[in-house]
């Protein structure tokens, strides 16, 4: 288990300005960090290049060729940046054994294996005294839930994944398919370009 990005920075992979960022979020009290920006130079380059292509007709090819090559590395560049950060974050942000939320360390108990929202749930249930019991209580509360799927709306029978479209029921955030924005799972609006869910 990793711990989950919630919003996505990253600039074009065609643009005077860019490179890569990710903003992670504590679900539990908000508690929120931006990797460093990291900045994909073949991308600059090409945006630098798109600029002034009108100033001269034979930088137009060299500028649509560098654009190809940008967006060709662009995949690869990114992923490993986003492998960066999320290694990085990794000393700030931890993911919940029970109900796999990010959260920060403050509201992380190490002994538990929990955050504090399922180690209170689990201790209020009269759920075991330790471990993953803690974990495993809080856990079995979600899947007992049994709500249903954020995504397509059809009943939950308290499993990870939903039975209909394979959305997973555990995430805290989904991506907006409109621009790609992480917004929280139960947003009813992009906060980005406002497209509706």
């Amino acid at each position: 288990m990793s711990i989950q990005i919630a919003r996505d920075l990253s600039t074009g992979s065609t643009d005077v300005n860019a490179g890569f960022q990710f903003e992670f979020e504590c679900a539990r009290c908000n508690a929120r960090w931006r990797s460093p920006f990291k900045p994909y130079r073949m991308g600059q380059f090409t945006g630098f290049v798109s600029r002034f292509a009108f100033l001269i007709d034979g930088m137009r090819r060299a500028g649509r060729t560098s654009g190809a090559f940008a967006d060709m590395g662009s995949r690869g560049a990114k992923e490993s940046a986003m492998n960066a950060a999320v290694a990085e974050a990794s000393a700030r942000y931890v993911q919940c054994d029970a109900c796999h939320r990010t959260v920060c360390q403050n509201c992380y108990d190490r002994d538990r294996n929990a955050c504090l929202d399922c180690v209170e749930s689990a201790r209020a249930s009269g759920g075991g005294s330790g471990g993953r019991g803690y974990a495993a209580s809080a856990g079995g509360q979600a899947a007992a839930a049994g709500q249903g799927c954020p995504n397509c709306g059809s009943p939950g029978d308290g499993g990870r994944f939903c039975a209909e479209c394979g959305f997973d029921m555990a995430s805290t955030h989904k991506s907006c398919p409109g621009c790609g924005t992480m917004v929280a799972r139960a947003a009813r609006f992009c906060t980005d370009c406002g497209h509706a869910f």
